[in-house]
Formats: structure tokens, sequence, C-alpha cells
């Protein structure tokens, strides 16, 4: 029986900002606003990945996320890897561990000149998903988005611009502070939390909560895929559980942002509270 005097400690999961500081700052506004201050300077907060592109501020979102760790001390930060991101960090050059570039681009090499792969300084020893990122997109509507293209298939281009670059140049290695590619070489590909609390009609229900950016493959042993991502295996030229749609579990619909998340689905679920 669970003790009237307990309190839950809150987890908050927000998910895809893509280069949208102000969006950023109002929900971050809105859940402090909505939630006791102990509770949220206390709280774990996950970000479920994709900071970067479309939106026009990716610099001022990570200066965002860097900072919070100063700014609420007694909070807990997570920031997951989102295939965006994990583009970013090979252009950049932070990856973590050890692959051979070219081996990563032979799987989907008749895919090179349609979707514009880079080609520019280093591209040698870029991941395939770094030289997807920052290549240039022949077509220039994306017909599944009902979108103009922005750079590439990524929507890249106002990532580069952010940090005073044009899209696809060499540049933005130098242009990115160190503090930024620390950040994005120190991403977790998947966060694991034990004894989440969610109100039931029966009372608190005490699960587990498995947070991934795009979610966990189906029909393949959870706990072989957990160890993969604990191991950021960067040999594969495609993470799945960061960049799969169709062949990963079904995920919640994305939340409105102005609601605030009350409650986390059981064990391998993730909700999302999107900016």
């Amino acid at each position: 029986m669970t003790d009237p005097a307990y309190k839950p400690r809150t987890v908050i999961c927000i998910g895809d900002i893509h280069g949208h500081i102000t969006k950023l700052v109002n929900l971050w506004s809105n859940l402090q606003s909505k939630i006791d201050p102990e509770s949220f300077n206390t709280a774990t907060i996950i970000f479920l990945g994709d900071y970067c592109d479309r939106g026009p501020d990716t610099l001022k979102v990570i200066d965002f996320l860097v900072s919070l760790p100063r700014q609420y001390p007694n909070q807990k930060h997570v920031f997951l890897s989102g295939n965006h991101d994990f583009a970013f960090a090979g252009f950049v050059g932070v990856l973590p561990g050890e692959f051979e570039a070219k081996d990563t681009w032979e799987e989907y090499a008749d895919n090179e000149e349609r979707e514009g792969w880079y080609k520019g300084e280093g591209y040698e020893k870029m991941h395939l998903q770094a030289r997807i990122w920052s290549g240039w997109l022949k077509a220039k509507f994306n017909a599944a988005k009902g979108l103009e293209c922005k750079g590439s298939i990524y929507d890249a281009a106002p990532t580069f611009e952010s940090y005073g670059v044009s899209h696809g140049s060499a540049d933005l290695v130098k242009a990115v502070p160190e503090d930024h590619k620390k950040f994005l070489a120190d991403m977790v590909w998947v966060h694991e939390e034990d004894d989440v609390c969610i109100e039931t009609e029966e009372g608190l229900k005490h699960c587990k909560l498995v947070a991934v950016h795009a979610g966990l493959e189906r029909g393949k042993y959870i706990q072989e895929q957990l160890e993969f991502l604990k191991a950021r295996d960067t040999r594969v030229p495609k993470v799945t559980a960061l960049s799969g749609r169709k062949d990963v579990w079904d995920i919640p619909k994305v939340m409105n942002s102005s609601l605030l998340m009350k409650q986390l689905l059981s064990v391998f679920d993730i909700v999302f509270l999107s900016v």
C-alpha cells in the first residue's frame, strides 16, 4: 500500500525542438508556472532529441540546453540524440567510437546522386548520415511533407545559417563552439528510468520508462537493443531507433505543447511533450 505522504518525483519528456528557441522558452515557462517549484526544481527532464534543423535558431537552442545544468543544479537533465543531431555530430567530427566512413556509405550508395550527398572538404572521413545531412537535395520540394526543402533531406540549411555559415560549408566545423561540440558528443541514445509513477484509477502505478528518440524496433529482443544503444555503435549506416518510422513500435501521438504532461506510459512507451 502506498504511503499517502509519498510524493512521486516529476519526470518530463520533451521532444523535437528543431531549432525553435521561442517555442522552447515558452514551453519551459509553462512548465515552471504549472508545476510547483519544489517538484520542478528537482525534476528529471528528458529531452528526446532533434534539437537542430528546420527552425532558424539551432545555435540558441543548444545554448539554452547547455545552460540548464548550471541554472537548475538540482534537476537531472538527459539529452538523447535524434537522427538530426547524430548527423550534425558526424559533420563536426564528434560521433562516438570508431568507424570506417566508406563502410557506412555502401548500402545506400545508389541514393548518392538523388540525395546530393556532401562531397566537400573532409567528406572522406564522414559518416553516411553526415554526408546526407550536409548535402544538397536536387528536388526543391518535399512531396511527403508538402514543404520546400531546406538544403537537404534533413532540412539542415537553417542550422548552418544559425552559426553564420552557408549550408554545406566546411566552415561549420570551426563555427560551432566547443561546448556545443561537447553537447553533441555526449548525447546518449537511450535512457532508462526505474520506478516512474503514473496516476491510474486504482492509484499510483510504478513503471519503468525507456526513452529513445524514434522507438525500439519490432521483432527484436529488447535487451539486445538496449545494449546496442548504450554502446553507441556508429559503424552502422543508420540507427533505426533514432530514425525509424515504419519499423519501430507504435508511439503515442505528439501532445500539444500547451498541455502539462502529468503521466508517463508504462514499460517501453514514450510520451512526448513537444514544442
